[in-house]
């Protein structure tokens, strides 16, 4: 992934083909690999890498998108685990968020401002998923019930997990705009997690009723 190359590949990768020999060894027993460092010390001075070869401060915006959207995937993750537990179809176009988020991730790591056409091809971000997200609140959304007032976060573990995750969707979508009006990502990344955040709204909508969780809705309080 073009995250990985932009912090420098490490991992099972690295080590392709290398094997460690104990004495005079024995062609009857395999050497044990050398298991991959997780850490690489490249960013203890504060800066890190971009997908283009850039080193950049952490503080970079760039990396405050790429930090939101994998904390977005995690938080889509939990939401996952809680939706399957009650047996919920959808769990598999979330793990297809999951994947698509990838991808995003791979694009807000090749600024434009640096990118050879190369990077461009490979993390390339079309319009396509967006529609499909689309197509997916369309039919949510012809299910349920109308809206009438303002639902609080609430409905179940798996409604409330998912509001959770629409939230952080919405904190991306905020640290990726600034990075398309500079003209440093591709502006489909920032039209997917705006419809992102609308299909988890749904989406929890949707796992409130098929569990029949009660949703809870704002009271205005008593001046």
């Amino acid at each position: 992934a073009a995250v990985a190359a932009g912090r420098g590949l490490r991992g099972p990768l690295g080590m392709a083909g290398r094997r460690w020999r104990s004495g005079a060894g024995s062609p009857d027993r395999a050497p044990p690999e050398r298991a991959p460092r997780i850490y690489t010390r490249t960013g203890d001075s504060g800066f890190s890498s971009t997908f283009t070869g850039e080193r950049r401060p952490k503080g970079d915006r760039v990396f405050e998108a790429l930090g939101a959207t994998d904390e977005l995937s995690s938080a889509i993750g939990l939401a996952g685990e809680f939706s399957s537990e009650k047996g919920h179809t959808f769990v598999d176009q979330l793990h297809k968020v999951q994947c698509m988020l990838q991808d995003v991730g791979s694009n807000l790591a090749t600024p434009l401002s640096s990118a050879r056409e190369a990077h461009r091809k490979r993390t390339s971000f079309s319009e396509k998923p967006v529609l499909e997200l689309e197509q997916w609140i369309d039919n949510y959304s012809e299910q349920l019930p109308p809206l009438r007032t303002f639902i609080l976060p609430s409905g179940g573990r798996s409604s409330a997990a998912l509001h959770f995750s629409r939230a952080v969707c919405r904190r991306a979508e905020r640290c990726v705009v600034p990075l398309v009006q500079a003209g440093e990502a591709d502006p489909n990344v920032a039209k997917y997690l705006n419809r992102l955040s609308d299909y988890l709204f749904v989406l929890a909508r949707y796992a409130a009723m098929k569990e029949g969780k009660e949703e809870k809705i704002y009271i205005k309080p008593e001046p």
